[in-house]
């Protein structure tokens, strides 16, 4: 079996990252208060401080090696970026303009950027950091083998490869299953062609940071 404190490092970030996502959608059938019902205004951010809390903690447990194919991985970051938003992009579909909405502190200048830059940290830094850990630094292996510290990263096997691209697809909301699962295909690839956890993270950092700064420009909150 993997030592308790790796398998704790590879798995409880994004648990906690959830369970704190679950909290969300339950705050809302709760009451219509503000904070209740809009309660990713704080969530989010609490997400941000606990789950990097929880990363530097862990920090020495990670299997970080040195960014391999920089190029071929963020070419992967663009195509999935193009994956994501052509349906409304290119095709017509209906802009998905519900969702969290910095502009609702559009009046308070502190709030709104705090709000902002608390939005990238999780999007561009914490969401790839524990994404990545998890499915290819994790499950990818374990699934090869339950000491998936011996395994290196990008072996390939078929029921792993299937599994995550389903779990990581699935993770996400509904209308995203599509892209998503075209994401983890992709993903995957990353892993598979770089060997490399860090090329993992760095694709799905610029993936998000390209997304995020699309969305804030066609103000489409419902892909964040």
């Amino acid at each position: 079996m993997p030592e308790s404190r790796k398998l704790a490092a590879y798995t409880l970030p994004l648990a906690a990252f959830l369970a704190l996502l679950a909290l969300n959608g339950a705050s809302k059938k709760i009451d219509n208060l503000f904070w209740l019902s809009s309660a990713e205004y704080w969530l989010y951010p609490t997400q941000t401080i606990l789950c990097g809390g929880l990363l530097i903690w862990f920090r020495c447990k990670y299997d970080f090696d040195r960014l391999c194919r920089p190029f071929f991985a963020a070419s992967i970051a663009v195509v999935v970026l193009l994956i994501w938003i052509s349906p409304q992009a290119f095709f017509g579909f209906p802009a998905r303009t519900l969702g969290f909405n910095p502009d609702t502190f559009a009046r308070q200048p502190l709030a709104y950027w705090l709000t902002i830059i608390f939005r990238f940290l999780r999007l561009v830094v914490v969401v790839p950091f524990i994404e990545e850990i998890f499915w290819r630094g994790f499950l990818l292996r374990f699934l090869v083998n339950e000491n998936f510290g011996r395994v290196r990263l990008g072996t390939f096997s078929w029921l792993s490869f299937a599994v995550v691209t389903l779990g990581f697809g699935f993770s996400h909301a509904v209308a995203d299953w599509p892209a998503a699962l075209l994401t983890g295909i992709l993903y995957n690839g990353v892993a598979y062609r770089t060997r490399s956890l860090s090329s993992c993270i760095m694709t799905h950092a610029v993936t998000n940071l390209l997304l995020g700064l699309w969305i804030m420009k066609t103000k489409q909150w419902g892909f964040w």
